[in-house]
């Protein structure tokens, strides 16, 4: 857990780089809970949680090593990039002040609890294809719509030579999940997760 007065931004002070890697490796990595205070008030003003699952090395970035005339000269620290993490990895408790509604938590919790199944690659690719599901801005998109990702996730992955039926194959995945709705052919829905 970490706690701060101001929002957190696109990246977040974490602990040292290796043991976060070796860690982020392990199948007990645990969930992130970020909370942010009002001193004034003494109150929550929000609170989330980053479901463990959506942790993958991609999100982890290596700061630079400590200078020579540090105390701990040679350490190498870690960021949490918190803008590689789609919003259905963001699942609020308390939002702007209020609480949400228990109901609306766990369903967005179990929503994609699918991802602690796969693989770390794969999850990489089911994540990135969300958060480009989620950057079309639209519940209902089409496959063009998610196609012009594909110079994106070509520099992601610059060892997949397919990544257009790899981009389908994310998106039949994430429609047998439940994440995703199939409404025709080339046209897909986002489930509300609310």
């Amino acid at each position: 857990m970490k706690s701060q007065k101001s929002i957190f931004g696109n990246k977040l002070l974490d602990g040292a780089f290796r043991t976060k890697c070796d860690r982020l490796a392990a199948d007990n990595n645990p969930n992130l809970f970020l909370l942010n205070y009002d001193r004034k008030t003494l109150s929550v003003t929000n609170f989330f949680v980053v479901p463990k699952h959506f942790f993958i090395r991609d999100i982890i970035e290596e700061r630079k090593p400590l200078a020579a005339t540090a105390r701990r000269a040679g350490w190498v620290g870690s960021n949490i990039l918190l803008n590689r993490i789609p919003q259905s990895g963001k699942i609020y408790i308390v939002r702007s002040g209020q609480p949400e509604p228990k109901e609306s938590v766990l369903s967005k919790w179990n929503q994609t609890l699918f991802l602690r199944d796969q693989a770390q690659e794969a999850r990489g690719w089911l994540i990135e294809v969300m958060k480009c599901v989620e950057a079309i801005g639209k519940r209902d998109f089409e496959i063009d719509d998610i196609y012009a990702f594909e110079e994106q996730l070509s520099r992601l992955y610059p060892g997949n030579q397919n990544v257009k039926p790899k981009i389908r194959q994310q998106l039949q995945f994430l429609r047998d999940r439940g994440y995703l709705d199939f409404v025709s052919r080339g046209y897909y829905r986002l489930r509300s997760n609310s």
